[in-house]
């Protein structure tokens, strides 16, 4: 019998309000991939930085609960830190990763859904990026599906370098599951994750080409290969590097 949550309830009961206060307009599809018990890795793409918010909408309608890797100094903050802690998410501390995969591991055997960002960080360029090995590991050793998830939409709410835009927006929200995918012991991690990408950019596609056409200023959360504005893969690239360089060094500093 699957334990209450009153707490992460609440927390949706309150999301729902805010997202009909903004008016936001969601589209969700492939909602049945979700499996009602069992674990699961739900492989997210990600663009904004709100996009978990979206993503555990898709896990709704199986009754499950989503629990999300993220940074550890997100458990820092006391109000934050109170939420992460009581919705049972992993933290996630980037220079010592693999505690994080051992804990994420632990939550799948137990039958959990676990919400991860296989690119790692923020897709500039609105595109699938390479992908992080992480998520088809804990699959195969935990022996579960992933479950490719894509959102579309949240880039024009808040992402990076460009001004958040909080209020009474209106802006859709696309919400995709794939069909899952199984990672048997013997396969190769290399090629499941490269599977899953090219799933991924797929159903990217798929769920741009039903989203309404943008114009003018919406042009900016458009990948430039269909004719936006948004960074090219190759630039949003060196700017991803930049930021790591520039983030590396102030470690260093901190740490010397």
């Amino acid at each position: 019998m699957r334990r209450p949550e009153p707490l992460y309830r609440a927390v949706i009961v309150f999301a729902r309000m805010l997202f009909f206060a903004n008016g936001y307009r969601f589209t969700l599809t492939g909602r049945q991939h979700v499996p009602k018990r069992g674990g699961a890795v739900m492989a997210i793409n990600h663009t904004g930085y709100i996009d978990f918010v979206f993503a555990g909408l898709g896990a709704r309608k199986s009754n499950r609960w989503v629990r999300f890797m993220a940074k550890k100094s997100i458990w820092q903050h006391p109000v934050a830190g109170f939420f992460m802690r009581g919705l049972k998410h992993i933290p996630v501390d980037r220079h010592a990763g693999a505690g994080a995969l051992a804990a994420a591991t632990e939550q799948l055997r137990a039958g959990e859904i676990v919400g991860v960002y296989p690119e790692a960080t923020m897709s500039r360029s609105f595109e699938i990026k390479e992908l992080k090995s992480g998520t088809a590991r804990m699959a195969r050793d935990a022996g579960v599906p992933i479950l490719p998830t894509i959102i579309w939409g949240a880039q024009r709410i808040w992402t990076k370098d460009v001004p958040k835009r909080l209020g009474r927006t209106g802006t859709r929200i696309a919400v995709s599951v794939g069909e899952p995918i199984h990672v048997g012991p013997e396969d190769d991690i290399a090629e499941v994750t490269e599977r899953l990408r090219e799933v991924m950019k797929e159903m990217l596609d798929e769920v741009i080409a039903a989203y309404p056409e943008p114009h003018g200023d919406e042009l900016r959360f458009h990948p430039a290969r269909l004719g936006g504005t948004a960074p090219t893969y190759e630039e949003a690239y060196e700017r991803d590097r930049s930021d790591m360089t520039r983030k590396k060094d102030q470690f260093t500093r901190k740490t010397a």
